[in-house]
């Protein structure tokens, strides 16, 4: 990467906003093995804007509830712990998506897809004794969000590489390392380091694509779930392009794409999670 180029990506992750404190500190509750409802509660409510988005979800038709909820500490009773984890993490990504881009990029269905990769990969992290289902969700959320960065600061070099992508078949990723210098995965790590999130996370994302060069828990629960994502048309991030499982990711995994898409029940329920979440 040029000198140029690499300050042209670092300019663009600059000029996206920071997470909100009241998330980055939700995040770090979750870490805490000690963490009460009662320690999240306390966090949501000092944040309006992700207490309305909460209730508005949880006094949505999907989940039928006989009476409104009116406060966070009875939303986390019925609907439990890591759901309202998992909204606010959403919450606060879904926020910094703006509708309109010059790149012609589709937020609404880049949105469908990472939050679809995003229940995946907490579902598939079940199935392994070292992997952390919330690290594998923030993971699945977070992968493609260099794309935003493309979208919103290099709008131009963005809509070309979709273009080229969408007019051959071939994967977005590497059109943008044809018509850019570098794709979306380098810019998303860029920017989980400026947000501070753990260094595996940083290092899955960065390399997402490049299958051979990764062997974790985190890594096989993401690369796997996006996949799934893409083969099974929960929303499309820009890149029609699935890839089989490569041996170290079938190894941890315990079988082919197919074979996993097949032992895992149903996953429209992570679609349908997602078509939620995408509204607030």
């Amino acid at each position: 990467m040029s000198p140029e180029l690499s300050q042209k990506l670092v300019s663009a992750v600059d000029g996206m906003p920071a997470f909100p404190k009241s998330v980055q500190k939700i995040i770090e509750l979750t870490r805490d093995v000690n963490c009460t409802p009662r320690d999240l509660v306390q966090v949501i409510e000092k944040d309006p804007v992700v207490t309305v988005k909460i209730l508005k979800v949880v006094n949505s038709a999907y989940y039928g509830l006989p009476k409104q909820i009116t406060s966070i500490s009875h939303a986390v009773v019925y609907l439990g712990f890591n759901t309202i984890k998992n909204l606010a993490l959403s919450i606060a990504a879904i926020g910094m998506l703006s509708k309109h881009n010059e790149a012609g990029f589709d937020v609404d269905q880049y949105l469908l897809h990472s939050l679809s990769t995003a229940g995946i990969a907490k579902l598939l992290a079940l199935r392994l004794d070292d992997a952390d289902p919330m690290d594998c969700f923030i993971a699945g959320l977070l992968h493609d969000f260099g794309k935003v960065v493309f979208a919103q600061f290099l709008p131009h070099e963005f809509k070309l590489a979709l273009a080229a992508s969408q007019a051959d078949g071939s994967s977005l990723h590497e059109a943008l390392r044809q018509t850019v210098g570098a794709d979306h995965a380098v810019v998303g790590a860029m920017l989980a380091e400026k947000w501070r999130f753990a260094p595996d996370l940083v290092d899955t994302i960065a390399h997402h694509y490049e299958a051979d060069q990764k062997d974790s828990a985190l890594f096989a629960s993401v690369y796997t779930a996006n996949q799934i994502s893409k083969h099974l048309n929960f929303g499309f991030g820009g890149n029609p392009c699935v890839y089989p499982l490569p041996p170290r990711v079938v190894k941890r995994m315990g079988g082919s794409l197919e074979e996993i898409i097949a032992s895992s029940g149903d996953m429209n329920a992570a679609f349908e999670d997602a078509k939620l979440f995408a509204r607030i």
